[in-house]
């Protein structure tokens, strides 16, 4: 009998032959032959593959965890435009990537959740929404748009996530993310949370494209893909009236407004963050899947 994989640490293999780092962790952890349902994490603009030290342990044993690095950050490839710039218009396809790496497909890994942090859930949307119908079953079980709208293209969102933006660009960007209290409470996390960026070569500005011209209501409508949308009722980069505005136009989607929880809720409040992603995963992928 061969022994299961229970750990990958690799590159795939991007569209345009770009390395993009990820790991799998927890995939030895199912029932039977296969491993358990799978969650890929995508970071946002100060983050890598790292960023997940929070939920990765808590939900290892109940899911198949993957982590990336988007290129140009982290341990993944930079690609430099023809100005100098990091040139970030694949990261979308950077996703699709892991999920079609054949070593992870040769686990036996099933379709993943892709659960995106702010810009990186719009990278995350794209990528599901990228594939055709027959690819995206086999890849995809769902996509959690954490602290983002994932650039859905709708005029009144738009307008909305405008404003919250321009309302968040007016504080300094430690102020955006985490609150004063979390901050005061624990200097080291906050520190740490700081340090994880100099890591990486892209930040927001090279990410920020990917906040507007998204799919469509009707499109996300069309394609029955289970949505959730998972914010901190303290969020200052996206206020609760956008994220019910949103609620209504798309009236599947799972919603969960966390109470006290800031714009990196997964950093700050990783209890509760990882508590309201599991309802979501526990409404996507079956009890009798989900075996520790």
């Amino acid at each position: 009998m061969t022994e299961r994989v229970k750990h990958l640490a690799r590159y795939a293999t991007a569209a345009d032959g770009t390395q993009i780092y990820y790991e799998a962790h927890g995939l030895a952890a199912g029932a039977g032959d296969t491993p358990p349902p799978a969650v890929l994490f995508v970071h946002g603009s100060g983050g890598h593959h790292a960023a997940w030290w929070q939920q990765v342990p808590a939900l290892r044993g109940r899911y198949s965890l993957i982590t990336l690095d988007l290129r140009g950050f982290g341990r993944s490839d930079t690609v430099t435009a023809p100005d100098g710039t990091v040139d970030s218009e694949g990261t979308a396809q950077d996703i699709v990537a892991v999920l079609r790496d054949p070593a992870l497909r040769a686990t036996g890994i099933g379709p993943a959740v892709l659960v995106g942090q702010s810009v990186g859930a719009a990278a995350a949307l794209r990528a599901a929404m990228m594939l055709d119908e027959t690819e995206r079953s086999e890849l995809v079980a769902g996509v959690v748009l954490a602290a983002s709208l994932g650039g859905i293209d709708h005029p009144d969102l738009a307008e909305r996530v405008r404003i919250d933006r321009a309302a968040a660009d007016a504080i300094p960007v430690l102020d955006r993310l985490l609150t004063p209290a979390f901050r005061e409470a624990d200097p080291a996390k906050t520190f740490l949370f700081r340090q994880l960026g100099t890591f990486n070569d892209a930040g927001m500005a090279d990410l920020r494209h990917l906040n507007t011209d998204g799919p469509t209501v009707d499109a996300l409508r069309a394609v029955r893909l289970p949505l959730c949308l998972l914010s901190g009722e303290l969020d200052a980069v996206l206020s609760t009236e956008t994220i019910r505005t949103a609620a209504s136009l798309l009236p599947d989607a799972h919603v969960e407004l966390v109470p006290g929880a800031p714009h990196s809720l997964y950093w700050e409040a990783p209890e509760l963050f990882n508590a309201a992603l599991e309802r979501f995963l526990e409404n996507v992928f079956t009890t009798t899947e989900v075996v520790a």
